[in-house]
């Protein structure tokens, strides 16, 4: 919704401002230079990038102008998944634990937190790194190390849509030019026309040059840091799995590695202290009741 009116605000302040200075709007209404720009910044866009890229930054455009990111209730169920599973790990013996990693869709933990188990890319996440502290053979700064390694990778990766945009951005202002020269070219036709007529053909061309600026620097650039915003925000996660397992791995009871993870949540989404306590403490408990007489009649 803060999209729209952000664009609405910047329409309508670029065409009043316009129209209060005694511009004619009708000017403006050149859709052929609009299309030579905007269909050849598309065209080039799918020239430059992969198919996988060109569909996932409609998927980014999407979640930016939805606001699809992490919520409260997201972080408090990925919270309470990792008190669950470290309080198995704390407790349970290894074949226990691997049931719930081999496969997460059966397990009652993950069941438990369906924000986690609707999530592949983390819940997978989660898993391998279960899996390698279950081994008991690599060091927690190898393991951090790995971590480091592979967030840097998810991280490049979801924001793939956002340098793509970057640049068809810094493109627009030339792509703009482009149009105007083809109008001026158009205008250079009809010098033996009418000075009213030829006029009308120059205005047209440097209204190319404006819209190529004004896509570029205020449609395109904004809603490509937006994008961004949105991409960071659904990558906090794997920070918050890192640093909770880390601080596991050190020897923190599950409560605190709990913590660990909570200080890692913006502030605006950061559940309070009180709140994961009830969250972690009572809800694996249930969980793990729950799911030993399943165990013993199966």
């Amino acid at each position: 919704m803060g999209s729209f009116v952000g664009i609405v605000i910047t329409v309508a302040a670029l065409l009043g401002g316009f129209a209060a200075m005694g511009g004619h709007l009708a000017v403006l209404m050149q859709p052929w230079e609009f299309v030579i720009i905007m269909g050849t910044a598309v065209g080039t866009f799918i020239v430059a990038n992969p198919w996988k890229t060109v569909v996932d930054t409609g998927v980014a455009c999407m979640q930016a102008v939805s606001g699809a990111v992490p919520g409260q209730r997201y972080y408090l169920d990925l919270l309470g998944a990792l008190h669950a599973l470290m309080r198995e790990l704390r407790g349970k013996g290894r074949n226990e634990v691997e049931a719930h990693i081999d496969d997460p869709s059966s397990s009652e933990i993950f069941k438990a937190f369906p924000s986690v188990l609707g999530d592949p890319s983390l819940l997978q996440f989660i898993c391998d790194y279960v899996r390698l502290i279950i081994m008991g053979n690599a060091r927690t700064h190898e393991i951090e190390a790995l971590m480091d390694e592979e967030i840097h990778t998810i991280v490049k990766s979801k924001l793939t849509p956002y340098h793509a945009l970057v640049v068809v951005s810094e493109a627009l202002p030339a792509l703009g030019i482009v149009a105007a020269v083809l109008g001026v070219i158009k205008a250079m036709g009809a010098l033996d026309q009418s000075p009213k007529l030829l006029g009308g053909f120059i205005g047209a061309a440097l209204v190319g040059t404006f819209a190529g600026i004004f896509l570029s620097y205020g449609i395109i650039s904004p809603f490509a840091l937006k994008i961004k915003m949105t991409r960071e925000k659904k990558c906090r996660p794997y920070i918050i799995v890192k640093q909770t397992l880390l601080a596991f791995m050190n020897g923190a009871m599950p409560q605190i590695a709990v913590e660990h993870g909570r200080k890692m949540i913006a502030s605006s989404e950061r559940p309070s202290i009180d709140v994961v306590e009830n969250e972690t403490i009572a809800g694996p408990k249930a969980v793990v009741a729950d799911a030993e007489p399943k165990a013993a009649r199966a």
